[in-house]
């Protein structure tokens, strides 16, 4: 695979966060968490910058089905807790996954991106959970399943491991 294409491809991924945890932060009710979704909007944008620089003018778009499940997910629960779940247990793994699987099948300049981008993913994760625990722990059944059919949609989507590089 040509490195545009991977990069138009991680560059997606990347937006769909930026793009939903950054439209969800002013509607979210807890602000510990609200803050959290601005500062992780704003790191993956600015990844979402880095990725665009290497692919010139080819349109990048974001990832409906990582924007979507986020969006989903702060919709559901206005504290932000279940977005930042989201982000943190289901979309950030994967998403990790792919950009080391992109990493290996790309150039030089592609890789050096890569590598910073994975250790952005794995800093926000990071902080979600510091966080987290400074909160209380959440109890009620129909947000576990929530939370638990937030992964049952990226495996129906094919998304059970890693977004790859055919999604």
């Amino acid at each position: 695979m040509h490195d545009v294409d991977i990069a138009t491809h991680v560059g997606g991924l990347l937006d769909g966060v930026y793009r939903a945890m950054g439209e969800a932060a002013p509607t979210l009710t807890n602000d510990a968490y609200v803050i959290r979704a601005y500062e992780l909007g704003r790191a993956f944008g600015e990844e979402t910058l880095r990725v665009r620089t290497l692919i010139g003018d080819e349109p990048l778009a974001p990832s409906p089905l990582v924007e979507n499940l986020l969006r989903h997910a702060a919709t559901y629960d206005d504290s932000g807790a279940l977005a930042l779940f989201a982000m943190a247990m289901v979309v950030g793994p994967r998403l990790l996954i792919s950009v080391r699987d992109a990493r290996e099948a790309a150039g030089e300049a592609l890789r050096e991106v890569l590598d910073g981008t994975a250790q952005t993913i794995v800093k926000e994760i990071r902080r979600i959970g510091d966080v987290a625990s400074t909160q209380g722990p959440i109890e009620d059944e129909a947000w576990q399943l929530a939370a638990r059919d937030l992964t049952e949609t990226l495996e129906a989507a094919g998304a059970g491991e890693s977004f790859g590089f055919s999604r």
